[in-house]
């Protein structure tokens, strides 16, 4: 058993620095989510923002969008020309799989300046991608409103989880060159 901690020993302490990390992370945004509740950005900030800036970017598109708090749900209702096409929950805000990305960067440390400067630039590329993903989604459901299972369940997913995965793939490359460059 010993033999096998040894010969394991670095893929073991890659998997319990992405899962402390995740867990810590994840333990935090729910203290955000319960004690940073807010009267002015409803259901919470970073969900009102992205609800906000998906609006703007479908207006920039040509289209009569518009946002409404939600009456049902802790949500943001998007609609174009008045016809409610989805709603925006905390789970479209991209938090959490910006926090999947950060587990990911901790437990694959580079250095401080390297890892937070890519930690950072993906992070803002994984937000930025989200919002044009639920402008391009909802403008997706309009025009083609057969296809919102398609588009909602499976390619505007697949958008999102996939630059996440090409931002990792991304970093262990660099990884490695600095690894072998050392």
């Amino acid at each position: 058993m010993l033999s096998l901690f040894r010969k394991y020993k670095s893929v073991l302490f890659f998997i319990l620095k992405f899962l402390g990390s995740y867990l810590v992370l994840v333990f935090l945004y729910n203290l955000y989510l319960k004690y940073g509740a807010s009267t002015t950005y409803y259901p919470d900030i970073i969900t009102h923002l992205v609800a906000r800036q998906s609006e703007f970017l479908i207006a920039g598109f040509g289209y009569n969008a518009s946002i409404e708090p939600s009456t049902i749900d802790p949500s943001m209702t998007l609609s174009i020309d008045g016809q409610i096409l989805g709603r925006i929950v905390e789970g479209c805000n991209a938090v959490s799989v910006i926090i999947l990305f950060i587990a990911f960067m901790i437990s694959f440390f580079g250095g401080w300046r390297r890892t937070l400067l890519y930690s950072f630039a993906g992070m803002a590329l994984i937000y930025t991608i989200n919002i044009v993903r639920i402008a391009l989604l909802t403008v997706g459901i309009h025009e083609y409103p057969a296809y919102s299972e398609v588009l909602h369940g499976t390619i505007f997913p697949a958008i999102i989880y996939g630059s996440v995965l090409l931002l990792w793939l991304g970093w262990v490359r660099s990884y490695q060159k600095t690894a072998n460059a050392n």
